[in-house]
């Protein structure tokens, strides 16, 4: 499946584009790189990328649900929320945040991602400060609208950026490793509410006020220092030498399968067109929808089984613990073994026997175990399912970009559902949003059970058909064509005779 895992990397001026140049780039003996030289490389690059994007996104991940933990410190009771208030303050942030996904994935295309990702989270921590000092639904309204609008490129930038720094079959884990800061924020969230529920009444502002303004100060400090920590590519990378910097756009270039990667927005329609993209989008919005559930409402739920709030607080730790190891481990083993969907279906049936859990019993011991396991079954599905969609789009990085873009607008979409899943008169027990959630990850294993099926189905047709070339195109990719024929094929993306499909 080697040749089948790509990715890309925006030329640099003057970069040699020739047959040539191409073919020797290919050959790794040219280069003189053994696996542990290679090894050496990846986690040089790891050490320098993923440590400062997984933390960013712990914080932005923090702030947008942080919001579920200054509940259980009065919130609703000061701003005077009542109804379905609280739920739209959960709401109002994903329109928004979904609008800005494929602009700024456009934006991480033309512009360096240093600039870019320092930009938005300055933006969205202010913001966060400010949301500290509201004091009504409109405010809190307003606040959770520039939240979503700039926090919403982050996700997918982050996952694209990683496709430009390793092949496809590398990029799972690494989306996993950025991934889990999600859950490691859940559970730093909780044992930090806890601590800042003591600062209520300092400088006149409640409990839920100081847990906004303290983690917005945190994201402000980052963001400023994120600029100078943040490489934009490896053409550019200083942190790397001369022929690092070479071995590492060679690798991409062989993966990549040296199909054309200028910026042009015919990419972004191919993506439009491509019904593979909506239907990953549906098992990304299957996916984020009990996430953000989760993440949202768990402290509720957990106060909920007879803790008390503080105590519940600490109690929302342990399944983020819990989900972390997973979504790492999976993903590790997803990368090693080159698939995606059977580990897909493994956790949602996970998932699914949590959230069983959940609703078929008020013992709290069990609805606690119910917990675990939900979160254990669905924070890994994301980054599996990142890495399958970005791994089977081919072509230029730009509609690689899009895709992702427009997968993760799926997901947040899942958010928007998300807020209303758990309605305060459905309390204490939330059978029925327990069982919306059973049915939207069940929705999901049908949608992954049928692209498995097809991914599988159209590599057998490749491999079998004189069209494609069989195997031996397979084996031989761009290397078997002649000069004329690679002019043709680079702009067919997946649709290359070389290429197969991940499954």
């Amino acid at each position: 499946m080697g040749v089948d895992e790509k990715t890309a990397v925006p030329p640099s001026k003057g970069e040699e584009t020739s047959a040539s140049a191409s073919l020797n780039a290919l050959d790794p003996e040219v280069q003189g790189w053994d696996e542990l030289g290679t090894r050496r490389l990846l986690a040089k690059l790891d050490w320098h990328i993923l440590p400062i994007m997984s933390i960013i996104y712990l914080l932005c991940f923090l702030d947008r649900t942080n919001i579920g933990n200054a509940r259980l410190d009065n919130l609703e009771a000061d701003l005077g929320l009542g109804g379905l208030q609280y739920n739209d303050c959960l709401a109002i942030l994903f329109p928004f945040y979904i609008a800005a996904e494929i602009p700024s994935n456009m934006m991480m295309k033309r512009f360096r991602p240093s600039v870019w990702l320092t930009f938005i989270m300055v933006c969205w921590s202010a913001v966060m400060v400010g949301q500290g000092f509201v004091k009504n639904y409109a405010g809190l309204m307003a606040t959770r609208v520039l939240l979503g609008a700039f926090e919403g490129g982050l996700f997918p930038g982050v996952n694209y950026y990683i496709t430009q720094w390793y092949c496809r079959h590398e990029c799972g884990f690494r989306m996993a490793l950025f991934f889990s800061a999600a859950t490691l924020a859940g559970a730093f969230g909780g044992i930090l509410a806890r601590g800042i529920a003591e600062m209520a009444g300092v400088g006149g502002l409640p409990a839920w006020a100081w847990i906004f303004i303290l983690e917005g100060l945190l994201s402000i400090l980052v963001s400023f220092s994120a600029y100078w920590i943040i490489h934009d590519y490896p053409a550019t990378a200083k942190f790397l030498t001369e022929d690092e910097r070479a071995e590492v756009k060679r690798r991409l270039r062989a993966d990549h399968g040296h199909l054309l990667d200028d910026f042009n927005m015919k990419y972004v329609w191919q993506v439009l067109g491509d019904w593979k993209v909506y239907i990953h989008m549906l098992i990304c919005m299957a996916g984020f929808c009990p996430i953000y559930s989760f993440s949202l409402f768990l402290p509720t739920i957990i106060k909920n089984m007879g803790y008390t709030a503080n105590n519940a607080q600490l109690m929302s730790v342990p399944p983020y613990v819990c989900a972390c190891f997973f979504t790492i481990t999976a993903s590790w083993f997803a990368d090693r073994l080159r698939q995606r969907g059977v580990f897909l279906l493994g956790f949602q049936l996970v998932a699914v026997a949590g959230f069983a859990m959940l609703a078929a019993t008020g013992d709290a011991s069990v609805q606690y175990a119910g917990t675990v396991l939900a979160a254990i079954g669905i924070f890994p599905q994301i980054p599996l399912g990142l890495a399958w969609n970005s791994g089977n789009t081919g072509g230029s990085s730009l509609k690689r970009a899009t895709a992702i873009a427009m997968q993760v607008m799926g997901g947040n979409c899942g958010g928007i559902v998300a807020s209303y899943v758990y309605l305060s008169r459905d309390g204490p027990r939330y059978v029925r949003g327990h069982s919306i959630l059973i049915g939207f990850v069940s929705m999901a294993f049908v949608l992954t059970l049928a692209m498995t099926a097809w991914c599988r189905r159209e590599n057998a047709r490749r491999d079998a058909s004189p069209g494609f070339g069989g195997a031996a195109a397979l084996a031989a990719g761009p290397l078997g064509l002649t000069d004329e024929q690679k002019l043709l094929e680079r702009d067919r993306a997946d649709r290359v005779p070389w290429f197969r499909y991940t499954v």
